[in-house]
Formats: structure tokens, sequence, C-alpha cells
């Protein structure tokens, strides 16, 4: 018997959260799973990789409306949620005068409550085996799909960021199954929330090998590489978990240690201003490139020398895992999940955090003289793709 799943997501713009969603449809099979994906904003350069049999719903304008500016959503006669969205953004700042949070994660929990009430149902896409709400909040497909499963992801790490557990709670509870996407990640989401390690289950991102390797071949015409410098990349969105603005600090420490790298950035989701600044700060104009925004970014990946995820925290990276696929080398500053995903000195490095350390180490291996060649034979050895995590899926349908 075939299973009938819907997922739910924002969109499916360039992000770690939505590359790991390509690569869980692509892992699908057709014959065993009827499934309907619904984006509340059917935009994004990600949508051309949507598997052709997967049944991409009618976006739902309120649903729309969620996802651009208020005043936008106004004169296009979406009223209700706007005024939802203030009455959200005001009840979030009250919370943030009383609570004083170092980061604002908490206001998923307040956009949930608030525009549950005013959205419509979605169960004129008749009834499903399992509904997936693949990002937060959680509250639109708990109360708006009919299911006889319910499933939610949890992407990020928990020790890292703040919440509000008495609002995020009752809607954790309402589903069947929590999906965490590692070890680390379940335990401290389980360190806030110790009372639903029960519905916890594990599922790795699966990443798309044949679209990764594809994409991988195309040819980069936009960067030359400098003759005798090292190529590091990075990729990430434009905020404070990814770090990037200590790139260039890091860099300029690197040239002056004698470690001659040519270091790409690749960037999303809002100004990079801030990191342009930090590269005129340490006059490293000549070693840091600002690339902006690629809608492939394997081949630039495949070209470099090493991989470099710069983060203060994540939950566990999908390009970290996209690079290894294509057998590059990768360096992780010392998060709270990276030893959970890469081991040290063996399919990868993981160097510490702070920009001096951090410099100093990366220079060491980039420098040693046969670790780059043993950690990439390592991944040539090894499957990152995690493609069998999809029985998981199966199983979480009942059927």
């Amino acid at each position: 018997m075939k299973a009938r799943i819907l997922i739910a997501m924002h969109y499916l713009e360039i992000g770690g959260a939505e590359s790991a969603l390509i690569g869980l449809l692509h892992a699908f099979d057709p014959s065993r799973a009827d499934v309907d994906l619904f984006l509340y904003a059917r935009r994004g350069e990600l949508l051309r990789h949507v598997p052709s049999w997967v049944r991409v719903l009618p976006e739902i304008p309120a649903y729309a409306a969620i996802e651009i500016p208020m005043a936008q959503a106004v004169r296009r006669g979406h009223v209700p949620v706007a005024a939802a969205r203030w009455a959200a953004r005001r009840q979030f700042m009250r919370y943030v005068r009383r609570n004083r949070p170092p980061e604002w994660s908490a206001h998923f929990g307040y956009i949930g409550r608030c525009l549950t009430p005013v959205l419509p149902s979605l169960r004129r896409f008749g009834r499903y085996d399992l509904a997936i709400s693949f990002m937060a909040p959680h509250n639109y497909v708990l109360r708006h799909v009919d299911a006889a499963r319910r499933a939610c992801w949890i992407h990020t790490d928990y020790s890292r960021i703040d919440v509000n557990a008495a609002l995020e709670l009752p809607v954790w509870e309402g589903y069947d199954h929590i999906v965490s996407i590692s070890t680390a990640v379940t335990e401290a989401f389980c360190k806030r929330f110790p009372s639903l390690r029960a519905k916890i289950t594990e599922i790795a991102n699966i990443a798309p090998e044949a679209l990764i390797r594809a994409g991988a071949a195309m040819p980069v015409a936009d960067v030359t590489p400098t003759p005798g410098r090292v190529r590091l990349l990075t990729i990430g969105r434009y905020c404070y978990a990814k770090k990037l603005e200590d790139i260039p600090a890091i860099a300029r420490r690197l040239k002056d240690a004698g470690t001659d790298v040519d270091w790409n950035i690749i960037g999303y989701g809002g100004s990079d201003d801030y990191i342009r600044r930090a590269i005129e700060k340490h006059d490293v104009a000549d070693r840091v490139h600002l690339l902006g925004k690629r809608d492939n970014p394997y081949p630039y990946i495949a070209a470099a020398d090493w991989y470099v995820q710069p983060s203060r925290f994540e939950g566990r990276s999908v390009v970290v895992d996209e690079a290894r696929i294509l057998g590059v080398p990768v360096i992780l500053t010392d998060y709270p999940t990276a030893r959970a995903q890469v081991r040290d000195g063996v399919d990868g490095v993981v160097v510490p955090m702070p920009v001096e350390q951090c410099a100093e180490a990366m220079a060491a291996a980039i420098s040693h003289p046969t670790l780059r060649g043993r950690i990439a034979a390592n991944l040539s050895e090894n499957d990152f793709t995690n493609a069998s995590e999809i029985e998981k899926i199966y199983r979480l349908t009942g059927l």
C-alpha cells in the first residue's frame, strides 16, 4: 500500500534546510509513496530540483502573505494575516524586554501562535497518512492538516538558541514524531524539553548524490584562482550563526603567517555590508572574495582545496556533507555539534573557534604535507549521502 505524505515548507530559496528537503524528496520511491509538497510561498531557486513526480500544491495566498513584508500583505488584502503578524511582533517584543534573550529564535513561537487562527484549513487536499512540518513554526501543520500521523523536524542546536519553552511545548506535544537530524541535536533539544525524548526519531539529512555530482560538473566562469594559493570556500546565510564576519580576520592572520589563500564566500539572505567592512578593516580584499548567491554552488565546492565552515552553531551542516561527497576536505570550527559530524583528522578537521587559534590551526592543517590527501582518500571510501534514512520516513507512516 502506497503512503500518502504531505510536506510543508516556507519556500525553496537557497538554504541548508531547503537543500535537505530536496535531498529528502529525491530519496522517496514514487512506487512506495505519493508525496505532496505545500510551500507557503511557491518560490525559490531550488524549485527546479523538485522531482517531477512530486505534486507541488497550489499556493494559498494567505500563507504566501506570511513570507512578504506586512505593508505588502495589507495592499494585497491580507489584513488578518498582517494584523496577526503585528500582534506576534508586539508579544515577542514584550518577551524580549522581559527576558533579554541573546538571539531571537523565540519569535517563531509567537508567529505560530498568532497566525494559526487566521490561516485557512489545508483539509481541502484530503487526508494523509503522514503530514510533515519541515521547518518551524510547526503550528500550521498541527492545526490545519488532516493526517493520521504528524512529524516535525529539528534542524538546529537548541543549546545555542533562545525559545519560550512554555509557549512551544504544547505544539511539540501535539506531534506523533519529532525528527532530529543528529544525536547532538537530540541531546541539546532534550535538555530544553526533557519530556519529549520519547517522541524523538533521529533521521540524518539525505544528500541527492546524482544531483550534486551533475551540478559539480558544470563550469565555473567567474572565479579565477591565483596560482600557488590554497583555494578555500565557505557557503552560508548572512546571519549570526554562520560567523562569516570573522573570515577576514582569519584570512589576515593566515596571510601574516605566510599561508597564501584565496577564500571565496557564497552568501545569501540579506546584506553583506558587515563582511565588506571587515574585509576593508583587515585589508584582505586580495584574499577574501564575496561571490554573492549562486544557484548552483557545487562546481565552486568541487574547485576548492578545502571547504571551511566557521559557524558559531549548526544542527548538522548540509553543505559539509555535500563537500565530502565531492571529495573536498572540510575544516569546521569547534561548535557544539561539529564533532558529531566530522572525525577530526579522519574525514575533516576541527579547529578552535576564537579567531587567533582558528587561524593558527587552519594554517597548520593547510600546510601539513599529507593531511589533505589522507582525508580525501578517507572521503572516497565513505558514503555521506545517508540514502538509507528514507526507510525511517516510511516507518513513520505506520503502513
